[in-house]
């Protein structure tokens, strides 16, 4: 009897212990797939931007993703391709995720309502990445899916016609602001978490950091605001020509 409490008391600490793991791991992952979307983002809203400097720039962008200086006159199977990649990372980031998310309404309300009680800035900006990552789940898929099944209809044109005369600005409008925050708390929260910047004085540093964060999220927001209102005013003037494409004007006589 003695013996079998024994043993059951050791198989007991050992299952425990690589139950202890699988959550440590887990939330590697998480941290792992969204700092790579992070980055992602960082420089898809760049990209995007190029429409700021004028329709060639973002032409030059979108067929130097078909890997047009590889391949004569590229292929949008790239684009198709890399959405796919982000695609599953992106997946695999919200299934890891919403190990952390209410499972109810009523837990969600809790949740505010212990936010507001505790007044705690971190804790508000965990409500504020749980509604921003609900609202992603929807918008980004649906974003990704458009550029995995329609990698061709990106550009000047087919990107500012998709935006304006297929009325998808309010999507778009909703999904940058959402990506945008989303990013910069996850950024935020995930220098905190593993505590890359706390230094000598973690206290003062992490104070930094959350104004610096603060910062670069509030300047992405309006890089994204100003392309998209560029990209609306491209589809405004192109609406009797929906559906043509962006042509290079050559200089040469």
């Amino acid at each position: 009897m003695l013996r079998d409490n024994i043993v059951e008391s050791i198989l007991g600490k050992t299952t425990q212990k690589r139950k202890s793991r699988i959550p440590a791991k887990l939330d590697f992952l998480q941290s792992a797939t969204g700092l790579i979307l992070a980055i992602f983002i960082i420089f898809h809203l760049l990209f995007e931007a190029s429409i700021l400097f004028g329709k060639d720039s973002m032409y030059a962008i979108t067929k130097m993703f078909e890997l047009d200086f590889f391949i004569k006159d590229g292929s949008p199977i790239f684009i198709s391709i890399l959405a796919f990649i982000i695609f599953v990372i992106f997946i695999f980031h919200a299934f890891l995720a919403m190990r952390k998310f209410p499972n109810s309404y009523r837990e969600y309300l809790r949740l505010k309502t212990h936010a507001k009680l505790m007044e705690h800035s971190d804790t508000n900006l965990w409500i504020i990445q749980i509604t921003t990552g609900f609202m992603l789940f929807f918008l980004g898929s649906i974003h990704l899916y458009i550029m995995l099944t329609q990698p061709e209809n990106i550009g000047p044109f087919a990107s500012s016609d998709r935006v304006y005369s297929d009325v998808m600005w309010p999507m778009y409008l909703m999904l940058l602001v959402s990506v945008v925050l989303h990013a910069g708390v996850g950024v935020y929260r995930l220098i905190i978490k593993w505590g890359w910047l706390d230094g000598e004085n973690p206290k003062k540093n992490r104070l930094k950091t959350r104004k610096i964060i603060k910062i670069v999220t509030i300047i992405y927001l309006i890089i994204g605001l100003f392309s998209l209102i560029t990209y609306i005013k491209i589809g405004y003037e192109h609406r009797d020509n929906y559906g043509e494409r962006y042509k290079v004007v050559s200089n040469e006589n």
